[in-house]
């Protein structure tokens, strides 16, 4: 268990953030160098490196945000640190940083309006109706692996964590389940950039995106011309001031719901079951009341996994971040995963507590501002739901073995983590 007492200590001028090899190296080391950073006064400029096989030059660099109050600041100053010159470290032409990002590598009003009419997919009315289904599919989950592996041994991520967000993205979009493990392939190429597992070139990354986009594309247009009970429908059919959705539009949005309601999600759930099987303790005090501790616990876990690691922001002019000077252009990255283990804010941040107090809140979902993660009360849900499932049908699921971790400095991924349940 790492405790704050017992990280490495990692001196600054050892601190590379831009190198990859620090991203799978050891996780303590990683969990020290930001505590260096953290308690370093100022912010840290870092290089950009040249990316093998990327198309496109280095940037002229960053500064690291790595404290809840900078990163709390920053996102919900969005005039000032725009999100449209790219919420990714690197630089990309804004053609490419929209049909990857949609609207989260947008300011308004392309954002406003983006945002007012995806929404509608979303209010609260549309995720109590979604509730049912949940609820449906984590039964049914459950139920297979208990049917597919006698052994009661099997891989936590595929077929669990895994298996609840996309079946449930997709039957939310109108998917049919013959097309499941076609998703699942696209989006774990999309944000697998990096891993040996699953993109060896940045044209297999271009020709599987374009290919998830084509087939967005054809379903929002079917939505429109033949409505059904979906959100696509919803989406397709929804005006803001007199405008719809176009199809590339929606292209981009699907690339973005469908890649981000998967993979954050799943990842949650990964290192929550992993949190709670190595913290016995907290796993009875959910389990021995789940009404009272679920909410909690919901948000601990996406503290404690913190799926995705970073966005990007852009000076739109000269300004300071907590004093510190920073240009017109100059480009800042938020670590979300520092900020959720900031010693100012969270007591004793390296340990696993599902009672933690709710205020201040956890910033796995974005630290607040119009790019709040959209989709965060449906994560909610989808990880209540699957956990309590897992409470009732099989409590003694355990995580076993080591995970292997996803090398990427922007998903906080596990690929494969076994599991054992009696």
């Amino acid at each position: 268990m790492t405790s704050a007492s017992s990280l490495p200590d990692v001196p600054l001028d050892e601190v590379d953030l831009s190198d990859m090899e620090f991203w799978g190296g050891p996780r303590d080391v990683r969990e020290g160098a930001f505590a260096t950073l953290r308690n370093t006064p100022g912010l840290r400029h870092f290089e950009e490196r040249v990316i093998e096989g990327a198309p496109f030059p280095p940037g002229a660099g960053y500064y690291a945000l790595t404290r809840h109050e900078d990163i709390w600041a920053v996102s919900r100053n969005a005039k000032v640190f725009c999100s449209g010159q790219g919420s990714n470290i690197g630089d990309l032409p804004q053609e490419m940083n929209e049909f990857f990002g949609s609207m989260i590598s947008m300011d308004d009003p392309k954002h406003f309006r983006l945002r007012s009419i995806v929404s509608k997919g979303f209010t609260p009315k549309e995720i109590t109706r979604i509730h049912e289904l949940v609820v449906a599919k984590a039964t049914e989950i459950i139920d297979r692996i208990e049917a597919q592996f006698p052994d009661q041994t099997c891989d936590f991520v595929e077929h669990v964590a895994a298996a609840l967000p996309l079946e449930i993205i997709c039957d939310m979009m109108g998917i049919p389940p013959e097309d499941y493990a076609k998703i699942f392939t696209w989006t774990n190429t999309i944000l697998g950039v990096g891993d040996p597992d699953f993109v060896t070139s940045y044209e297999d990354l271009m020709t599987q995106a374009l290919e998830m986009f084509t087939y967005a594309q054809a379903l929002g247009e079917d939505r429109r011309a033949n409505p059904q009970d979906d959100i696509t429908s919803v989406m397709m059919t929804a005006e803001v001031d007199g405008e719809q959705l176009t199809p590339q539009e929606f292209g981009s949005f699907f690339i973005l719901l469908v890649v981000a309601g998967n993979e954050t999600t799943r990842n949650s759930i990964t290192h929550g079951m992993k949190a709670l099987t190595e913290h016995p303790d907290q796993r009875d005090l959910l389990y021995g009341d789940f009404e009272a501790h679920s909410k909690g616990a919901m948000e601990e876990i996406v503290r404690w996994a913190t799926p995705v690691i970073h966005f990007r922001r852009t000076a739109t002019e000269d300004t300071d971040v907590n004093g510190f000077p920073i240009k017109q252009g100059e480009k800042v990255v938020m670590f979300y995963n520092s900020g959720n283990r900031d010693e100012r804010v969270f007591d004793n941040p390296f340990d696993f507590d599902i009672t933690r107090s709710l205020q201040p809140t956890q910033i796995g979902f974005g630290a607040g501002g119009p790019h709040f993660c959209l989709g965060a009360n449906l994560a909610r849900v989808e990880m209540s739901v699957l956990f309590d499932e897992i409470r009732t049908r099989v409590p003694n699921l355990r995580t076993t073995g080591d995970p292997s971790y996803l090398q990427s400095n922007f998903i906080n991924g596990i690929k494969r983590l076994d599991c054992s349940w009696d």
